[in-house]
């Protein structure tokens, strides 16, 4: 199967900042045309270099991302395969991947390229600093999404781009990885606490296209759809977090979505 050049879970990190750009008065379409051990961390040539202790947001993010390994390398262990860590790229402004240049707008992605995970850390700190609502489960609820699709990718599940409804299948079935993660961690680490589940579902809702659609538009269009209803996206992520079952989340055959 061939695996596209192109972004995969995006448009997650997109959708959010649509969310951001309605809350502040911004127009939408400026961001809809803007282009085990520690993980892998790389920064582009022209990103600041920043201390890690002087940077929270960067070290939470290096948490979140190790302990996804953390899980997914026993999950993988348990198939008789091995997982692959993707690399981590902390960015600022605009960054070059082996899926093209991508900006600020388009948010967290994971690039099937190149194998690594895209994060302006400045996204992180809109989401805690200004919008507040998410919370750092909710942050955790993004990495881990974007993981998601790596996990699609190594298990040759990364679909093309194709239709609507192919990417809204691809989309929620990361949200179900990001649920099987948050199971796992929690039944060997106890990872979460008092009220985590509700921001990583508040997160999950906020981003669902209708909810988007609303706001943006006063109207709710199904068929334009690119990642799943508010409900289906808490339904899959729950799915995953209840199951920790990787035959659970297979949202690519299920007749009901």
């Amino acid at each position: 199967m061939g695996i596209p050049l192109g972004i995969a879970g995006g448009g997650l990190g997109t959708v959010v900042l649509i969310v951001l750009a309605l809350f502040f008065g911004v127009d939408p379409g400026a961001i809809l045309q803007g282009g085990g051990g520690q993980p892998a961390v790389e920064r582009p040539a022209d990103t600041p270099s920043a201390s890690p202790a002087a940077d929270p947001v960067r070290d939470f993010v290096s948490v979140v991302l190790a302990d996804t390994e953390d899980t997914w390398k026993e999950l993988f262990r348990r198939m008789n395969r091995e997982y692959r860590e993707p690399k981590l790229v902390l960015f600022s402004g605009s960054v070059q991947s082996a899926c093209g240049m991508a900006g600020a707008a388009v948010g967290p992605f994971y690039c099937p390229g190149d194998n690594k995970l895209y994060l302006d850390l400045a996204f992180f700190r809109a989401l805690r600093d200004r919008f507040r609502a998410p919370g750092d489960f909710a942050q955790a609820y993004v990495i881990a999404h974007e993981v998601g699709h790596h996990v699609q990718f190594l298990l040759g599940g990364l679909r093309e781009k194709g239709s609507n409804e192919a990417s809204v299948r691809r989309e929620l079935q990361a949200d179900c990885f990001s649920g099987i993660w948050a199971h796992h961690a929690d039944a060997s680490r106890q990872i979460l606490e008092a009220g985590d589940v509700e921001e990583a579902l508040g997160a999950a809702a906020a981003v669902g296209d209708d909810r988007l659609q609303r706001q943006s538009a006063g109207r709710v269009a199904p068929e334009t759809f690119t990642h799943g209803s508010s409900e289906q996206r808490v339904r899959w992520f729950k799915r995953g977090l209840t199951s920790g079952n990787l035959r659970d989340c297979d949202t690519f055959s299920a007749a009901r979505l």
